[in-house]
């Protein structure tokens, strides 16, 4: 007789997902991968270590790829699926949450507001510049002193004069923008008589500044910044079109939601590749501390928590593209995911031990920014809040 032995499962692709994602799919995530190992994962390390990376290096290898604003139409925008471009958040996270964080803020964050609310004019000055990666874009809406409730902003708006054609004027801050100094344009909004109002701000524009967050201990890889507008004059062509109140940042907000739903699990599964490698290899009591059954009992915990969140966000990816996906349920997609994976990262630093803390390793990089990752874009205390009103019908938080 002969036997024949069955191929053996993936380890971080446990129940096969990758047998349901199309043929471009995959090239298109494979295509990404490539881009970080080259570009990316040699200096990430060090680029965390010094608090700084070479963004607008980046954005142009990114942009070479299509990868920003890849999931628009037009104005040189790649116009991919919604499942293609939480592959490449997923890849570009595996890397590091700042990396992904750079190309989720410039394509779903600044571009995703110009396409969805801008005028043909405004279109046509940014979006091609932006695509390739030449011009840098921000997004205004945090505060100092607020984050979860933007409806309190305090920055201001106001004519200078009277008619349609009388310009702005801003004054206000804003904090922890990504990209914010280095950024050729900032998409800001502002309390106006009429509510709130998105702003497009070339960032030479008189009054404008911006200064780099230092000290950080997570997103250490990323550039955040604080916005300052001191007396900003701006024609009234500045103002992104027929969109009033909070709609507008929070539909900007739930697209870049998405894109972490899928990101933060590549943070999880390079946490659970390093584990399982190091587990491997690592011998303790005359045998590999993978044969031991705490270590298994850790690592098979982790898969399962990353297989469901990869359930989940292939699921909302499909959604995404048939034009049915809810922003509630966009809401519980990161909050489970960035949760779990959260959670993953710090259970494969206990594997590695005191190797764990080191940055030879990628875990308590990954595990330092999901700190971050699980506060931005919404915290899981308003996450949880909003799935709990969609069950409930009673929103808890007003």
């Amino acid at each position: 007789m002969t036997s024949t032995s069955k191929p053996r499962i993936n380890p971080l692709d446990f129940v096969g997902i990758d047998d349901v994602l199309t043929d471009e799919e995959k090239a298109i995530r494979s295509a990404v991968r490539h881009l970080c190992d080259s570009a990316v994962d040699p200096h990430i390390a060090k680029w965390f270590e010094e608090g700084d990376l070479p963004a607008r290096e980046l954005a142009r290898e990114f942009g070479s790829l299509g990868l920003l604003g890849m999931h628009l139409e037009g104005y040189g925008c790649a116009g991919m699926s919604a499942v293609d471009y939480g592959l490449a958040c997923l890849e570009l996270e595996a890397s590091d949450s700042g990396i992904r964080s750079l190309v989720s803020v410039q394509g779903s964050l600044a571009m995703f507001a110009l396409h969805r609310f801008g005028t043909e004019e405004h279109k046509q000055q940014w979006l091609p510049s932006m695509a390739t990666g030449e011009s840098i874009g921000c997004f205004g809406l945090t505060e100092p002193d607020h984050g979860s409730n933007p409806a309190g902003m305090r920055t201001r708006a106001r004519r200078d004069g009277a008619g349609e054609d009388a310009d702005w004027i801003l004054d206000g801050s804003k904090m922890w923008i990504t990209n914010g100094s280095i950024a050729d344009v900032a998409i800001v909004w502002a309390q106006t008589e009429d509510g709130i109002r998105g702003f497009v701000v070339p960032t030479d524009t008189p009054g404008f500044s911006a200064s780099v967050v230092k000290h950080k201990m997570s997103l250490r890889a990323s550039i955040t910044s604080e916005l300052v507008l001191e007396g900003v004059r701006l024609p009234a062509s500045a103002v992104l079109g027929d969109v009033t109140g909070l709609k507008g940042p929070l539909s900007c907000l739930n697209e870049a939601r998405y894109g972490i739903v899928w990101g933060s699990l590549g943070a999880a599964r390079d946490s659970l590749a390093t584990a399982l490698s190091y587990a491997g290899d690592r011998e303790q009591f005359g045998k590999p501390i993978s044969g031991f059954q705490l270590t298994q009992n850790k690592l098979a915990q982790m898969s399962v928590e990353l297989t469901n969140g990869m359930l989940l966000a292939l699921h909302l990816g499909r959604r995404k593209d048939l034009g049915q996906l809810r922003p509630e349920q966009v809401s519980m997609g990161k909050l489970n995911n960035v949760t779990k994976s959260i959670e993953i990262a710090r259970e494969a630093r206990t594997i590695l031990g005191a190797n764990g803390i080191s940055l030879e390793y990628p875990v308590i990089r990954h595990m330092n920014n999901l700190e971050s990752v699980l506060t931005y874009e919404g915290t899981p205390e308003m996450h949880t809040l909003v799935v709990g009103q969609a069950l409930t019908g009673i929103a808890a938080f007003r």
